[in-house]
């Protein structure tokens, strides 16, 4: 049995509306949910991205910040969009016009990506894989 698809990300930020401005402008395309939680514990702002994976922001009722993100600590250490080879160049472009700072595209035997980081500090990558 094969394993299955990813259906979405949720990832915790500090500031839900600076956040939820932030992915809208990156992603072009404003949240399809953004609402409290059935449970009230926490709020959430999803993104429905092409491929139909869902991309959510949550903030979570009470919590403390934790002092900003760390891909050196156990847990997330990066997430990864999906793009074509002919598309690194104009991604660069696009972060370039949003302001969004980057790493310039880099090349490994295993593909090429841009890395660049939201306003949490959660490393971000668009990732094409090799020819």
């Amino acid at each position: 049995m094969p394993f299955p698809a990813l259906t979405h990300v949720a990832i915790t930020v500090t500031d839900l509306e600076a956040s939820t401005r932030w992915y809208t402008n990156l992603f072009g395309e404003a949240p399809v949910l953004d609402e409290d939680e059935e449970s009230g514990t926490f709020h959430h702002a999803v993104f429905a991205l092409d491929g139909g994976t869902l991309f959510g922001l949550h903030t979570h009722t009470g919590s403390t910040a934790s002092g900003g993100f760390d891909e050196h600590a156990t847990g997330l250490d990066h997430v990864a969009f999906s793009i074509g080879r002919d598309e690194l160049e104009s991604w660069t472009a696009k972060l370039d016009e949003l302001g969004i700072a980057h790493s310039g595209i880099k090349h490994a035997h295993y593909g090429s990506g841009i890395s660049f980081r939201d306003p949490d500090n959660i490393a971000l990558e668009l990732f094409a894989p090799p020819a």
